[in-house]
């Protein structure tokens, strides 16, 4: 893999430790803005929103922009919105702060990815993205406990620095080892719009979508489920998500490797593990060795399937950024619908272990999204049963007995 894909993996892993972080200094937050724990909540929301809707229109904006310049851009973008929150006087500007990087975020996914598809031959992309997409998975596992370490002896504000100085080095480093490409030949918004004119591209997107939206229905509430129900005291908590996240780095590594090759069994098993986790661990809710395989297991089959989500989606569609981009904010919706689904049933009554429940429905769904997908790949692998007379868009399949070795 070129360095440069790397350099694209540290920018990627400096904003999610950017989006997550408010999420553990949350009391601190609170305090310094005189506000409640909801109102913070709000600003988690805001980056969301700010990713699903403001990103893909800063991408259409820079569509005909080099993507090295594009990267360039989006990145200082969201510098300028981390370092206006490290300052911000008030919740206000906070709330401004939160809108600004989480668009910019939504972009950088996207033309980030496209520049890694460009760097690589065609059968490489999936680990590519693995690679780009890797910097989610390790801040979740270092660079958020870290953000969290510095506002315990620092403040708040000293792990907003810390980021800021995070983002001027990767910044700085992509600035002399990112190649200056030139513009892809679909430069033009109605040549990249045409592609969501693909009904299998849509249909890529609702399983990611799911996929992820089953995954942070269970996640967002670990906390309170391991504390509440499985038994498990406070200060063991970290530990147990500090597991999650190197399950989710090592699930990522294994799938980048193999997602050109294996897209669909990769997509297929992983949501039947990942539905069949979480409902034993609903069934067994009380059981602290049930809860800690469950955490494990989603660690490793939930977000980890990105690299077969991406793979699946420049497969059906192209590998234009705004494609990328609108994947990006897909994933951010599956992640509000699951977080947000989760504690509407928790409010309903339903108990504190529902979310788990609803992240078992949702990787069902999930499932049965791909169905489709899979019989057509069935019926192609039957009429073309050699490698080498398959189209590149199914050059991962060999033949169709996967399917029903499964089940088998």
């Amino acid at each position: 893999m070129p360095f440069s894909i790397y350099v694209l993996g540290l920018m990627i892993f400096s904003m999610t430790t950017s989006e997550f972080m408010v999420a553990g200094i949350m009391p601190s937050l609170a305090a310094e803005f005189n506000v409640s724990i909801a109102a913070i909540g709000y600003l988690i929301t805001a980056y969301a929103v700010g990713m699903i809707v403001g990103g893909p229109l800063l991408t259409i904006g820079l569509l005909k922009v080099r993507p090295k310049q594009a990267f360039m851009t989006v990145s200082v973008i969201f510098l300028m919105g981390q370092t206006l929150g490290a300052i911000a006087p008030n919740y206000e500007v906070m709330m401004a702060a939160r809108i600004i990087t989480g668009l910019s975020s939504a972009a950088a996914f996207g033309v980030s990815l496209a520049i890694s598809f460009s760097l690589v031959d065609p059968e490489s992309r999936g680990r590519a993205s693995s690679i780009v997409i890797g910097g989610l998975m390790v801040a979740t596992a270092i660079g958020v406990p870290l953000a969290m370490w510095i506002e315990q002896l620092l403040g708040w504000r000293a792990s907003f620095w810390a980021v800021v100085v995070l983002l001027l080095v990767s910044g700085l480093v992509g600035l002399f080892t990112i190649p200056s490409l030139p513009k892809p030949e679909k430069a033009g918004i109605r040549q990249e719009l045409a592609a969501f004119k693909n009904r299998r591209l849509w249909a890529a997107y609702t399983t990611s979508m799911l996929i992820i939206g089953a995954t942070f229905a269970a996640f967002s509430y670990f906390s309170p489920i391991l504390t509440g129900l499985a038994g498990f005291s406070v200060s063991s908590v970290p530990i147990l998500l500090g597991v999650y996240g190197v399950a989710t780095v090592l699930g990522n590594v294994v799938t980048g490797r193999l997602a050109d090759h294996y897209m669909m069994p990769i997509l297929t098993i992983g949501l039947i593990t990942l539905a069949a986790a979480l409902m034993v661990f609903g069934l067994f809710v009380h059981s602290p060795v049930v809860a800690m395989i469950a955490v494990v297991l989603v660690g490793l089959v939930g977000v980890p399937m990105n690299p077969a989500m991406a793979t699946r989606v420049i497969r059906v569609a192209d590998t234009g950024s705004l494609v990328t981009t609108v994947h990006g904010s897909v994933i951010s919706l599956g992640v509000v619908v699951g977080s947000s689904t989760g504690g509407m049933t928790i409010d309903a009554g339903l108990g504190l272990a529902s979310p788990l429940w609803v992240g078992a429905f949702l990787a069902l769904l999930g499932l049965l999204s791909l169905l489709p997908a899979v019989w057509a790949e069935e019926r192609h692998s039957l009429c073309h049963p050699i490698k080498d007379e398959l189209p590149e868009t199914t050059s991962y399949v060999y033949n169709g007995s996967w399917w029903f070795l499964i089940f088998s």
